[in-house]
């Protein structure tokens, strides 16, 4: 018979894993030292001294402070974050968002207000698949001559 809707026989998977649906909330007021290895999503309105590693997706509210490292497969920003950003997704900087760093993402939403300090590299997923030649294929072509 199962109770609580679980499978006889079902095994727990290991203790302390994270799953896509946790839910992990650092509330306002709360200060965190060190790193948080976070599977599921993690909502920011306190202060992190440290990274944020492999959540599925980073919240951070717009009083919320993240002081490290962050990677995610989602990054929505409202406050400041003083490291690098890496969204294998997407992040989205609102009008609030201060990164002070480099930021490195599939696809980017910055609303007016928004501010970042450092560089912005998007991957070339629209590229993958296509031979070498298509890759290179700007910089082999001649140039233009201009008509006089």
């Amino acid at each position: 018979m199962a109770i609580f809707g679980k499978e006889e026989g079902a095994r727990p998977g290991p203790r302390g894993a994270a799953n896509e649906t946790t839910l992990s909330i650092i509330s306002a007021g709360t200060t965190i030292t060190g790193d948080v290895d976070c599977g599921g999503v993690l909502k920011v309105e306190g202060r992190i001294n440290g990274g944020v590693l492999r959540a599925r997706q980073v919240m951070l509210a717009k009083e919320g402070a993240i002081h490290g490292d962050v990677t995610a497969h989602e990054v929505v920003v409202g406050g400041v974050i003083d490291g690098g950003v890496t969204a294998s997704e997407r992040i989205e900087l609102q009008t609030t968002a201060v990164v002070n760093g480099d930021i490195a993402t599939r696809s980017i939403i910055v609303m007016e207000g928004a501010r970042i300090n450092g560089a912005v590299k998007m991957t070339e997923l629209a590229l993958v698949g296509r031979d070498e030649d298509a890759r290179n294929a700007p910089e082999q072509r001649p140039a233009k001559k201009s008509q006089q």
